[in-house]
């Protein structure tokens, strides 16, 4: 069926042109260069394309996937894969795609992919980054944005958003506003099955589950030439709040309903900072960083026999600082050093009643601060035209001390040594390894009692004496270039994980509890496979395939059953649940064509499955997405004027198993197991942009 779908539509790009109607002009290649391992592309490269953001550009890089970056602490570790002329941006809440969106397609020069390294630029631990690099024109450009969503179900959601960008000389103003509510496509209607450990029906019932947030975004920035150097102040206020109702009509083996009911809401705000001086071949970089995060969750179950409360407030506020320094030493030397220091606090109050009687919950009322300090030195050596390395040595230290629930104080350090090679045999080839010394930021999440309580009893507690799990990673990747713009990435990867974090039982009197820990050492294996390729060679003129495929195994030593197992997925339990997973499989396949007689663009993304699984004293629950179809098509009406549609999260089916046992895992009896299957069926959403300057 997609084959004819995709000759069908790939006909309105083949019919011959009548005599008075130019042929399109061919896409302007890529510039690159082996030696230096960058390829360059420019903004003609994507003319057919029709693209009205940087990020829509960066999406369509052949053979680069966009990386948004990691929550984490302090500034080292957290930026994506996309640098905005030579540097990462200074912000957090302010996501790097956010950032990418705001870029008109008018003020981008080129988008350079660095393989390896290049002078100047820092590859924050990376082996491929993409580079944007603006023009420096005069002028005000800008954009508006009306976006409506139909849902299936009958719900109906709208948003503006409004963008500006205004430069002169050496000055650049930016300022962007987001006001708007979507649906959460993990919640759905469907049914919930409950069978005991003999496979006797024990509940058979039907689910209404509908769950949603909002946005409330106003963001600016300021560059300016100062002190001899160049400065940009970006502040920005990200407010929004999220909430979902759960209806479980029970059908058998009597007529009830259970009903659930969460909500989130979130203020968040952050300063930044960044002045930077070039003098000659050397160039100083001052970071400052400043950001505070308050957040309300909610969260009530109520049935026949049983009524829980529970509610958390947070305040987390984070204060980084760094310096970095780069030299040039040579056209085959680039030496960097710096120092980063930050201060992070978190402030946390919760409270479960179940029945209007209050449970007690470890490390619910907690306050935590970390001090953390870090110094580290860089070697960039390019040996040949075709062969470079990088050296690469950080010392981390820091102080973390808990009052409340929990009163402790303890010092942690680590030493991480990097060290890459990148080797270019030939034009079209190139072979990139990597060995590390890994350490994660810790998650102040893990700090804190939240509200993932089960009606076995069991709580999540919190736990402010956590390590960070370290690993030593070596890292193998091989791509091959071929045609004027495929791709074809393999890469592996090994990892040797020590104090991996993962759930485990603690003990407060009567109360057993699940809680994050340090359950010992462990290993990750991972390839992935990634192909961009053009389609032109089997008749989809300018039709371009982008696939990815990662497979994964872990092992770890269960705390309950003390057999080794995999590593569990890592929840955040603020709603709606994210889910940050180690996942023994996915892959994703990324179809679009241009149409520049129809001044129009098509595609499908399509994502595969994948499964979830979180391991718990008495309980195993596993997370099941089926196939999520995207399809999209976009019209460009004039150059300052489109029209897209997509149609999203086509028949998304998700599952949840939840096996409870009637004690610890290792010891009880399997009590039950319960069935959940919800299907979204989608949403239309509508995006008309119009831009001007």
């Amino acid at each position: 069926m997609i084959a004819s779908v995709l000759a069908a539509v790939s006909a309105l790009s083949v019919v011959e042109p009548e005599a008075s109607t130019p042929e399109p002009p061919a896409p302007t290649p890529a510039v690159a260069s082996a030696e230096r391992g960058v390829i360059s592309y420019p903004p003609s490269f994507f003319a057919d394309v029709g693209p009205s953001t940087a990020l829509e550009m960066v999406q369509r890089l052949p053979g680069f996937a966009f990386d948004r970056g990691a929550a984490v602490r302090g500034l080292s570790g957290s930026g994506g894969n996309v640098l905005i002329d030579g540097e990462p941006p200074v912000s957090k809440n302010d996501s790097l795609e956010e950032i990418l969106r705001r870029i008109p397609v008018s003020s981008v020069l080129r988008i350079d992919v660095i393989r390896g390294g290049a002078p100047g630029i820092d590859m924050q631990g990376r082996t491929v980054i993409a580079n944007v690099v603006r023009k420096s024109a005069a002028g005000l450009k800008g954009a508006f944005v009306w976006t409506m969503w139909p849902i299936s179900d009958g719900r109906f959601f709208f948003g503006p958003r409004a963008e500006m960008q205004w430069r002169e000389g050496q000055r650049l103003v930016e300022l962007s506003f987001v006001l708007g509510k979507g649906p959460q496509d993990m919640a759905g209607d469907g049914t919930r099955v409950r069978v005991d450990a003999n496979g006797n029906l024990l509940i058979r019932s039907d689910i209404d589950n509908d769950a949603q947030g909002s946005r409330r975004w106003l963001v600016g920035a300021y560059e300016t030439p100062l002190a001899g150097g160049r400065l940009r102040l970006n502040g920005a206020y990200i407010g929004g709040d999220a909430d979902g109702e759960y209806y479980d009509d029970i059908r058998f083996p009597s007529v009830s309903r259970e009903f659930q009911y969460f909500s989130e809401d979130r203020a968040q705000s952050e300063l930044g900072l960044r002045w930077n001086r070039r003098a000659g071949a050397n160039q100083l970089d001052v970071v400052a960083f400043q950001q505070w995060n308050k957040t309300d969750n909610y969260a009530r179950f109520d049935s026949p026999t049983l009524t829980r409360l529970f509610r958390n407030e947070k305040d987390v506020s984070e204060t980084v600082g760094r310096l970095h320094f780069r030299r040039t030493a040579s056209p085959a030397l680039n030496l960097e050093a710096g120092i980063e220091g930050a201060l992070n606090t978190l402030d946390s109050a919760t409270s479960l009643r179940i029945n209007s009687g209050l449970v007690p919950l470890p490390a619910a009322n907690v306050t935590v601060e970390e001090q953390r300090g870090e110094v580290f030195a860089v070697a960039a050596v390019r040996v040949s035209p075709r062969l470079a390395f990088e050296f690469a040595l950080r010392q981390e230290a820091s102080t973390v001390t808990s009052s409340g629930d929990v009163a402790l104080e303890k010092s942690l350090s680590f030493t991480k040594p990097r060290a890459t090679v990148t080797w270019s045999p030939i034009e079209s080839l190139q072979v990139r390894g990597r060995i590390e010394r890994e350490v994660t930021q810790l998650n102040f999440d893990d700090f804190v009692a939240n509200n993932s309580v089960t009606q076995t009893g069991a709580v999540a507690a919190g736990n402010p004496d956590l390590s960070p799990m370290q690993a030593w990673v070596g890292e193998l990747a091989v791509e091959r270039r071929f045609l004027k713009s495929g791709v074809f990435t393999v890469t592996l990867r090994r990892s040797e994980l020590k104090d991996v974090i993962d759930r485990a039982p603690v003990f407060l009197g009567s109360v057993v509890a699940d809680a994050p820990a340090n359950i010992g050492d462990g290993w990750r294996n991972e390839v992935q496979f990634s192909l961009s390729a053009p389609l032109d060679g089997i008749g989809l003129r300018q039709a371009t395939l982008k696939a990815q495929l990662s497979l994964r195994e872990t092992e770890v030593i269960d705390p309950t059953t003390g057999k080794p197992r995999p590593i569990s997925a890592v929840q955040s339990f603020s709603p709606p649940p994210q889910i940050s997973a180690v996942r023994e499989s996915e892959w994703e396949l990324r179809y679009a064509q241009d149409l520049p007689r129809l001044r129009s663009t098509w595609g499908f993304d399509i994502f595969g499955p994948y499964i979830d699984r979180f391991y718990r004293l008495s309980e195993i629950e596993t997370l099941k997405s089926e196939i999520v179809i995207l399809v999209f098509g976009e019209w460009k009406a004039r150059p300052d004027l489109s029209l897209r549609v997509e149609l999203q999260s086509l028949a998304r089916d998700t599952a949840r198993v939840r096996d409870v046992w009637s004690g610890p895992r290792n010891t009880a009896p399997l009590l039950y197991r319960d069935f959940r299957d919800l299907q979204y069926d989608g949403a239309v959403q509508f995006r008309l942009r119009k831009t001007f300057g």
